[in-house]
Order: structure tokens, then sequence, then C-alpha cells
């Protein structure tokens, strides 16, 4: 929780194009291919990405085929690596497939309904955005989205696939009050370089400024905001060209900014049988529907498994005091709302449907058509809470 007094808090979001986020939209797309022909199916995929060179592997068990080099040729392009412009190009680099199948002394867990793994997934929801997300990681994802948009229709010809944001929000008394600093480094072509080569023009940063920025967090703003646009003054070399990518390395611009613990798993290129993806979809889920049925502010849920156990080992509900209830009843009542075993989410979710690639770029949480960001159970909360 964000305390008392006046402090700052930061958080960052990565483009589709940021080589840790090419990976997740491969593993995931990897998942919806075979998901699509094969409901039942175990994947655990991952993918590495450099200069040249995609190396998908893992573990999968399924009773069909795909075009593994194929589909993240396609991402790659779809992203916009499909020419020598941005130093990597989906049409020309090597995929290597080295893909095993899940081990069976884990399956035989799994197929009984068990949890694919142990660990602790959590959830998070706060009630300062529309969304019930962090501000700064909420700002921070916006600003991509329209970088992404202008990218691509043009607007601004000059920017490359590759970018980061990163959004520092200035709290008074917990409540969010102002943006003190904003920070967007995005890749580009050399024609927008000044005459000494090193950086990029005033001109184009104006132009990066009022398209991406301005439109999200005009509100947000004041004179003493400070607006950073690459500031080590250029970023022509971006990409799989200037850095390694691994499937699942971005946890925190996946969830929820830093704003709360996280339980350590990834969620891209894992089935829904990994409580890893599963359970922290979950989590979320109630956390959203607490906040939203204003039983408090803020809240953060925990839940634990056993490899191979259906029954969660632990279950936590944390409002950090803001509840209206204690936080033992909280749990006591969401216990009783929201299924809890692996089988059980998966069927609330409807998880074997193929959503997942459009889940492996800005964020899993906060945006309307996932089915964990629904708010359909305040109404039974609220009720079972008087």
């Amino acid at each position: 929780m964000i305390k008392q007094g006046k402090c700052y808090f930061t958080s960052e979001s990565v483009s589709k194009g940021h080589p840790d986020k090419v990976c997740d939209q491969i593993s995931d797309a990897v998942l919806d291919e075979i998901l699509k022909k094969d409901r039942t199916a175990r994947v655990a995929c991952e993918t590495y990405i450099t200069r040249g060179l995609v190396v998908i592997g893992g573990e999968i068990t399924t009773r069909t085929w795909v075009d593994v080099e194929a589909i993240a040729r396609n991402v790659i392009k779809e992203i916009g690596y499909d020419c020598a412009t941005w130093g990597f190009n989906g049409n020309t680099c090597a995929v290597i497939n080295v893909i095993g199948q899940q081990s069976p002394d884990i399956s035989q867990g799994v197929d009984v309904g068990g949890a694919g793994d142990q660990g602790l997934m959590v959830g998070y929801a706060v009630n300062e955005t529309p969304e019930f997300m962090p501000l700064p990681l909420v700002l921070s994802h916006e600003i991509l989205k329209n970088l992404e948009k202008a990218r691509k229709n043009k607007t601004l010809p000059f920017v490359g696939p590759d970018a980061k944001s990163q959004v520092t929000v200035q709290y008074n008394d917990g409540k969010p009050t102002r943006i003190d600093t904003i920070i967007l480094s995005t890749q580009h072509t050399e024609d927008i370089l000044d005459k000494t080569g090193s950086k990029i023009t005033e001109k184009s940063k104006k132009e990066i400024i009022n398209v991406a920025i301005l439109p999200v967090v005009k509100k947000w703003i004041d004179k003493n905001t400070k607006i950073y646009i690459n500031p080590t003054g250029k970023f022509v070399i971006g990409g799989p060209q200037s850095d390694t990518g691994i499937t699942g390395r971005k946890i925190i611009v996946d969830t929820y900014g830093g704003r709360c613990p996280h339980g350590g798993g990834a969620f891209s290129g894992k089935d829904p049988t990994k409580v890893d993806r599963s359970a922290a979809y979950m989590a979320r889920y109630i956390a959203k529907n607490i906040v939203a049925a204003k039983l408090a502010p803020e809240c953060t849920v925990q839940i634990a498994y056993a490899i191979g156990r259906d029954e969660p080992v632990g279950f936590y509900v944390d409002t950090d005091g803001t509840g209206i209830v204690p936080d033992e009843k909280l749990a006591q009542i969401a216990r009783q709302v929201f299924p809890l075993t692996p089988r059980g989410i998966i069927e609330h979710f409807k998880l074997r449907n193929p959503i997942y690639q459009q889940t492996a770029a800005f964020g899993h949480f906060g945006r309307k058509n996932f089915p964990w960001e629904k708010t359909d159970k305040v109404e039974i909360l609220k009720k079972l809470i008087h």
C-alpha cells in the first residue's frame, strides 16, 4: 500500500517489439495454435531470441501438430520486424525448435485435476483507476499503445517496434496527485538525428510527446513534470539486434508494476493447468471483485498450491487494514464464492480457449476483454458480508 505523506511510485511498460515481449508473444501464439486443435494439450513453451536467431523449447504434450517455425515468423513480422531497417527480419532469421514432452511424473498428478506445479500466486486491485489498477502502470501501458498505433498508421513513421516507458506518480496520503517524471525510449530511424548524429531532434521529441504521451497524461502533468524522450540521445539499434529476449522476463510489467508482491512465476507459453497462470488470474479476479464491491480500497490475494493436489494449501486476503471487515472474514467469504481448484478455475474462465497471445503485451490485467476482469461477483460478496 502507498503510505501516508508524500511519496513517489514508479512503474514501467515495454512495447510489443521489446525482445522479451517478442518471446512472450511467440510462446503464447504457439499455445493458442495448439489449443485450437487440442483443448487438453499440456504446453510449457519457452522462447529465446537474439541476433538473427530464435530458439523455441519447453515441454509440450499434444495429439496435434503445429508449425512452430511458421508461427514464430508470423508473430515477428506482425510485430514489425519484417525488414533490415530494424535489425531483425522474421523472413530471414533462423528458427530452431527444441521442444520436448512433459514429464509423466508431473502429468499423473495433473490428469486427476491437480496443480501442474507447486507455487504461490498473487492478485491485486486498487480503486485509484477505473481499471482497478495502479495509475503509474496504466499510464505506462497507454503511452506505448499510443506509440504503437502511431507507428502502424504512419503518424510517427520514424518510430521502430522496440520501446519502453516509465511513469513516476506523486502520491499524497495514499492518493495520486500528479506525474513527476515520464520516460519514453523508442527505437527510431537515423533520419531524425540532429547534425551531431548523437541525439534526435527537438522537433521529433515534440512529435512523440504530442502523439504518444499528452493524450494519456494531460490531466496529471503540471509545469514541474519532467519528460525525457530517449535520455541517452538516440536509439537506432534496438530489438533483438541489441538485446536478447527470453519468455517470462517481464513479470512485473505483466502484472501490477511492482505495487504488490509477486509469486515469481511467469505466464506466457503455459497452458491453464499451470497454476502460475490460471491461479494468478483467479487471484486478480478475487481482489478486483472485493475492491469493486467497496469492501476495501485495495486488496492483495495470495493462493498457494502443492503439485498434483487440487485444493490450495494456502489462501490469504490482505487489505492492509483498509477493509470494512477483518481480512480473515473476507478470506472465508471468498472461499465460498470463488472456485480455487485448478479444474474449477479453468472451467470458470473457459481457459482452454485460445485467448493467450493477446495477453502477451501491455499487461494481463486491467483490460476489459479478459474473463478474470469481470466484476460479476460484487453483489454476492456484498450480500455475504452483511
